[in-house]
């Protein structure tokens, strides 16, 4: 039998739609009580399945071999855990003109945010760029936001975060960062199992974000903390997240031109160094801000979406870049990537 494929044409990706759904389902039918706490158990559980996969699948030659592009990912790192949230401290100026003090503690969290890994990878390979440095980036990002994103939104965000305490970054490591160890620890026997089958990883990663936001949203309607938001808080915000995406991926990729990377390199800087993580953020936000946690997650999952349709577009106007001259060094560390499984518009949502 044929399988069934999105229409090229349809400008929505149905992932988002998805999204959309769950958040509707959460919204008419919330879950409470006993309901409640199984859908928390099998989000937390979900999200540590995902890391698990993370670590099964990064190999240890991989990382070591990724340390000695350094100036590469200190450049990622930068982006993502300095300039991100630098340009989100300045948005407190728009308070109360286009966000609401709770929106925007939401907006700052999401600067807060380690990197993607998935989507970071099918942009870069998509548009021909460094594919072993998305990969390596993306998960240095991702293991070093496991402790930075807490200590960043206890001297950021403070009480408006939900508190800080040291028993938040223990169930934050306990829920990303031992996963993910684990899974170091077992690649040897399961390692190529999850490479071999990356349609597990794709389905585990879009899984536990729709069952981290049903959880979320449901707190959120139980609680009643929905008549927070209007219709024109939400339209600031989105032009705010507009502004936010385009100065970060022109910093990306003119500031790694100035920096003298090359087209390769460049292209994995732009993607790895300009997006947020749903996956790992989700979680912390369920942790740090407790039973605000769907509000505060609301800008995050809005720009998750952005930058996802928006790199799609600039993936595509990559790939059909003419090929660098050979001999002018264009390619010196740039591995052209291989489609993967999962495609740019709607692969790698979670990450």
């Amino acid at each position: 039998m044929k399988r069934l494929r999105w229409p090229s044409w349809m400008p929505v990706d149905p992932y988002i739609l998805t999204l959309i759904g769950t958040v509707a389902v959460a919204a008419l039918l919330p879950a409470r009580g006993t309901t409640a706490d199984v859908a928390s158990g099998a989000s937390t559980g979900a999200v540590a399945l995902l890391f698990f996969l993370y670590g099964a699948r990064l190999s240890t030659g991989e990382a070591l071999d990724g340390l000695k592009h350094w100036r590469l990912h200190l450049t990622v790192l930068v982006c993502t855990f300095v300039l991100f949230p630098l340009l989100g401290s300045a948005a407190r100026g728009l308070v109360p003109v286009l966000l609401s003090p709770a929106l925007y503690s939401g907006f700052l969290f999401l600067t807060l945010v380690p990197s993607t890994i998935q989507s970071s990878i099918a942009f870069t390979s998509m548009a021909r760029g460094n594919v072993p440095a998305a990969i390596c980036a993306g998960s240095f990002s991702s293991l070093l936001g496991i402790v930075l994103t807490p200590l960043l939104a206890a001297g950021l965000l403070g009480d408006s975060g939900g508190g800080f305490s040291l028993d938040a970054l223990v169930k934050i490591v306990v829920q990303l960062l031992v996963p993910f160890l684990a899974g170091q620890l077992l690649r040897r026997w399961v390692g190529g199992f999850v490479k071999r089958n990356k349609r597990i990883l794709s389905l585990v990663d879009r899984g536990s974000i729709l069952l981290v936001v049903y959880t979320a949203f449901s707190e959120g309607m139980v609680r009643g903390i929905w008549h927070q938001v209007t219709p024109m808080r939400l339209v600031g915000l989105l032009v705010v997240e507009m502004i936010l995406l385009a100065v970060m991926l022109a910093a990306t990729w003119y500031g790694a031109k100035r920096l003298g990377f090359d087209r390769g390199d460049r292209i994995a800087i732009q993607f790895a160094g300009s997006k947020k993580s749903l996956a790992a953020g989700l979680p912390m936000a369920s942790v740090l801000f407790g039973a605000q946690a769907s509000l505060a997650v609301l800008p995050l999952m809005l720009f998750h979406q952005m930058q996802l349709m928006v790199c799609a577009v600039i993936a595509k106007r990559r790939s059909r870049d003419p090929e660098p001259d050979q001999g002018s060094g264009d390619l010196s560390t740039t591995t052209p990537g291989q489609p993967l499984q999962d495609q740019p518009a709607g692969a790698g949502a979670g990450r």
